[in-house]
């Protein structure tokens, strides 16, 4: 696909992204109905209906390229195709739950082992990322819509990282300390991506947690709005394995973090 392709597939997936947005939030005021899967996480309607309004527009868009989603994933069958997209209809459902803002809704086209477009919308948040190449990552605020880069936001010499748990093991608090880390913010979902993304915020490690479905939108909004995304040991973070898992992940918002 050509960037023009691309960035037609992105667009074309707004309008639907607003709208499952505002079904979690009709859905949540309505009361939702929670069931625990087998591996002991929480799933709502809002969960499953998010995920067809999602997957029907992708299959419209995209009728040949295989879906991959956290709420229809049959884990064992290996994933053995180059392009598919990953979705995760809600990530965060525990805080969707709560009534928190800081929910998801994710998808993401990835290409060769690398996602390409990503969306993630934060509806109680109020706002839409999304992006589709390089240098073309985008917000959509209050029916504005501008373009997001990792130009920092703190002040200098204020380095802030993200946590997805309140205390950090010591393994990742050292390695935060290698970049001189003045404090640390906990933050849930793949929001993290995007705070960085936008410059708010610096730095965020992870040891092996997660599925690929939860990273990959987030990541693609993030290396699109300039940041840069390894594994904890300095390898390429890559999507495509046969298990979905992912590796430790380091998402840094440039190389000089006090720029």
């Amino acid at each position: 696909m050509n960037k023009k392709e691309l960035k037609d597939i992105s667009e074309n997936l707004i309008k639907t992204f607003l709208e499952a947005g505002k079904e979690s939030i009709d859905l949540f005021n309505k009361g939702l109905k929670v069931q625990i899967k087998e591996d002991q996480s929480p799933v709502t309607n809002g969960d499953l209906i998010v995920n067809e309004i999602i997957t029907k527009k992708i299959l419209e868009l995209t009728p040949g390229i295989p879906i991959i989603s956290e709420e229809t994933v049959d884990v064992n069958v290996k994933n053995k195709s180059k392009v598919f997209w990953l979705i995760d209809p809600i990530d965060g459902t525990k805080e969707y739950i709560a009534g928190t803002d800081e929910y998801t809704l994710n998808a993401a086209l990835v290409m060769n082992k690398v996602p390409i477009i990503g969306l993630v919308g934060a509806p109680k948040k109020k706002q839409l990322f999304f992006s589709y190449a390089p240098g073309e990552s985008y917000l959509i605020e209050n029916n504005v819509t501008k373009k997001v880069s990792c130009s920092k936001k703190q002040p200098t010499n204020t380095i802030v990282a993200l946590s997805s748990v309140l205390k950090p093991s010591n393994e990742i608090l050292n390695r935060l300390k290698e970049f001189k880390v003045n404090s640390i913010v906990k933050m849930a979902s793949s929001y993290k991506f995007c705070a960085i993304a936008n410059g708010e915020y610096d730095i965020y490690a992870a040891k092996e947690r997660a599925n690929e479905w939860d990273y990959a939108a987030g990541h693609a909004v993030a290396v699109n709005a300039g940041a840069i995304i390894k594994t904890l040991d300095g390898k390429p973070f890559l999507y495509g394995k046969e298990d979905y898992k992912n590796p430790s992940i380091l998402i840094k918002r440039s190389d000089n973090l006090n720029d």
